[in-house]
């Protein structure tokens, strides 16, 4: 909300506590936990907490109850207001003056170290996740693709989902960050003999999957890029979801599509204990993140739950997002 004029006096009186510009200049910066802001602040939760309640009842904090967190970050009005700017000002100078500004980055980098973690385990991967004779049937559907020559497998972890793809493309390139779970991605291609799949080691933005890829410029926007890029859960595991989305999308070719299953919100907070660094989305906010990346007729859908398995996921509500990218490319139907 914004302040009627004749309540500006109190615009000032929020204003004049440094810990809450600090704290301002900080929610502008990356959407944070009150968790989060405290270890960047030195303050206790309780002292973050109330002062975010001043701010947001000022009109300048908005928050998002996610699970039991609370995280804040700075309204979108916020920058137009002269007042505010000049204090966003003065407190991004205070937050580089004691470094809590550069450690922003650090704090988004933490959200993800428990999920490499969990992910560098060692654990048995199951062959026999869908039928043997399945991999027939998809070469049959196969041929309904009007674009089938090469898809992605971005966080492919023990490969499950190249019992799909392997049979659907002509060339698949899988890619993950953990090199326990590539170890039994490997064992599945060994096993199923899929002669068409490359796994990486690696990050999105890795060199050696833009080159897989057929694309050479860091952008994503040149030549190349896969006919379909899958993304099955793993974007609850990002500490930054709407960067990967744009990570995913430059890897897609014109005309291709960014297929991404993820869980719709939920509250068990049990899932933490696997890594989870978010409780689901909305899919407005999984459309919302397509948009932002530049692609186009961004669709969601619920996933039943008959055909989520028997994991500890299982309970979980999930849902699909497809979008395209603008554009068209020829020669790469097949």
């Amino acid at each position: 909300m914004e302040l009627a004029s004749s309540q500006r006096w109190e615009l000032y009186r929020v204003l004049a506590e440094p810990v809450r510009l600090r704290l301002l200049a900080l929610a502008a910066e990356e959407e944070l936990s009150i968790g989060e802001l405290a270890d960047l602040l030195g303050e206790s939760q309780s002292n973050v907490s109330r002062h975010a309640t001043a701010l947001r009842q000022a009109g300048l904090l908005r928050d998002r109850r996610e699970g039991t967190r609370t995280l804040v970050h700075t309204s979108a009005h916020a920058e137009r207001d002269v007042v505010v700017a000049d204090a966003l000002t003065s407190g991004r100078a205070l937050c580089r003056e004691d470094g809590s500004l550069a450690r922003v980055a650090d704090v988004v980098v933490a959200r993800e170290a428990a999920a490499r973690e969990f992910f560098a385990r060692p654990a048995r991967a199951r062959l026999d996740a869908i039928p043997t004779e399945a991999g027939a049937y998809l070469a049959a559907l196969a041929c309904l693709l009007p674009r089938r020559e090469l898809a992605v497998d971005a966080g492919t972890g023990d490969g499950r989902l190249l019992e799909v793809l392997a049979p659907a493309y002509a060339r698949v390139v899988a890619i993950d960050r953990a090199r326990a779970q590539l170890a039994f991605a490997r064992e599945r291609v060994v096993a199923r003999r899929f002669t068409n799949v490359t796994l990486l080691e690696g990050e999105l933005d890795a060199p050696a999957l833009r080159h897989a890829v057929g694309q050479e410029g860091a952008a994503g926007d040149g030549p190349g890029g896969a006919d379909a890029v899958f993304a099955s859960r793993v974007l609850h595991h990002a500490p930054q979801p709407a960067k990967v989305v744009a990570q995913l999308a430059a890897l897609t070719s014109p005309g291709g599509a960014l297929v991404v299953i993820d869980y719709a919100r939920h509250d068990d907070e049990s899932m933490r204990d696997q890594a989870d660094t978010w409780l689901g989305f909305e899919p407005d906010e999984l459309r919302r993140f397509a948009r932002a990346a530049g692609l186009q007729e961004a669709l969601t859908a619920n996933i039943p739950a008959s055909l989520c398995g028997d994991g500890p996921d299982r309970h979980l509500p999930w849902q699909v997002l497809v979008a395209k990218k603008p554009g068209s490319k020829k020669g790469r139907e097949s």
